[in-house]
């Protein structure tokens, strides 16, 4: 049997091979070659010119990934709470927008949060722009020269990118914090009641400890596609908010042409990534060593 597994595994591998580690080795021999193919570490050397890049790139994720973590915990708790008709209901609504195409979804928030979008026109219809132009001049130091407002300014902010983040990667952090909770032994809760704990303090004490494994998995899967996203922080910020996924796309695809600076930029986000997994499984062991002590 052992034999027969071992050749059904031999396609995965290949494909494992080809797809992941291959590629993966073209990153590695990229970031650590000039342009003319000898070893050089003036690739990672440069990248200091981008630090303001990688700042606002972690930022932004982490914001986005806190903003999921406090929408996506209290729902998946609410949801594990009621029947299963409602579960059933409530996971077909957040899967649905997932159904559509990533870059339609990020089309759809342009043109709510453009100058003369959606919003901009409903704050237009109920006075709001008005009356914040009357407020403005008010406490303008000179209100003849105060130039009243057409439009709020959405699009092209930091608040638009990080709004695309928690849009697109919110059924990220509730699917694994749900799928955590529901599974939770009902007869804990009953005992630690029966011991007289409150409400709050079995949620402290029992209910957030054991779900911490899915609240981890939640983080990693919202913080790393954020951090590399390029899409959301070229559509919804403008091309004034660039991130690292925008900065290596320029590198490899854009005018600044240097396959070997994107590279480095690459494997450096990679190292930084997987050493934020690591620490967060680290940490997501010792609380579970905890829970059991």
């Amino acid at each position: 049997m052992k034999h027969k597994l071992s050749r059904f595994a031999i396609p995965y591998v290949v494909w494992m091979a080809l797809f992941v580690v291959a590629p993966i080795l073209l990153v590695v021999v990229y970031a650590f070659s000039s342009a003319n193919g000898g070893f050089t570490l003036a690739n990672f050397a440069r990248m200091r010119t981008y630090t303001v890049v990688f700042t606002r790139s972690f930022k932004l994720a982490i914001i986005a990934t806190a903003v999921c973590l406090l929408i996506g915990y209290p729902v998946s708790y609410m949801m594990s709470r009621e029947g299963e008709r409602f579960q059933r209901v409530a996971m077909v609504l957040i899967m649905l927008p997932m159904w559509m195409n990533f870059l339609l979804r990020t089309y759809s928030w342009m043109s709510i949060l453009e100058n003369n979008g959606l919003l901009n026109q409903f704050f237009q219809h109920i006075g709001l722009i008005s009356l914040y132009n009357q407020i403005a001049a008010r406490f303008a130091a000179d209100p003849a020269a105060y130039v009243p407002i057409t439009h709020f300014q959405m699009i092209g902010t930091p608040g638009a990118v990080v709004l695309g983040m928690v849009y697109n990667y919110l059924p990220f952090m509730i699917l694994p914090i749900y799928s955590v909770i529901i599974k939770l032994d009902a007869s804990l809760i009953e005992a630690a009641r029966d011991l007289g704990a409150s409400t709050v303090q079995v949620f402290r004490r029992v209910i957030l400890p054991l779900s911490l494994p899915g609240v981890l998995s939640g983080i990693t899967m919202v913080f790393v596609p954020s951090v590399s996203t390029f899409a959301i922080s070229k559509m919804l910020g403008g091309g004034t908010e660039m991130l690292l996924g925008d900065l290596i796309e320029q590198q490899f695809l854009g005018g600044a042409y240097n396959p070997q600076l994107g590279a480095a930029i690459s494997l450096v986000m990679m190292v930084i990534v997987v050493v934020c997994m690591v620490v967060m499984n680290r940490f997501g062991e010792g609380e579970e060593q905890a829970v059991m002590l």
